[in-house]
């Protein structure tokens, strides 16, 4: 299984991709992502 951003899809083949757990599962996020995910999008 080839890991993606939980935000917009993009795989580690394109950019560079944060792990994290949630509820004991692995999830991935993109450099691009990570600030709307902790800012918001406003």
């Amino acid at each position: 299984m080839e890991n993606k951003c939980l935000n917009c899809g993009i795989t580690s083949e394109d950019v560079v991709l944060l792990s994290c757990q949630y509820k004991g599962e692995a999830l991935y996020v993109c450099v691009k992502c990570l600030p709307i995910l902790i800012h918001g999008s406003h």
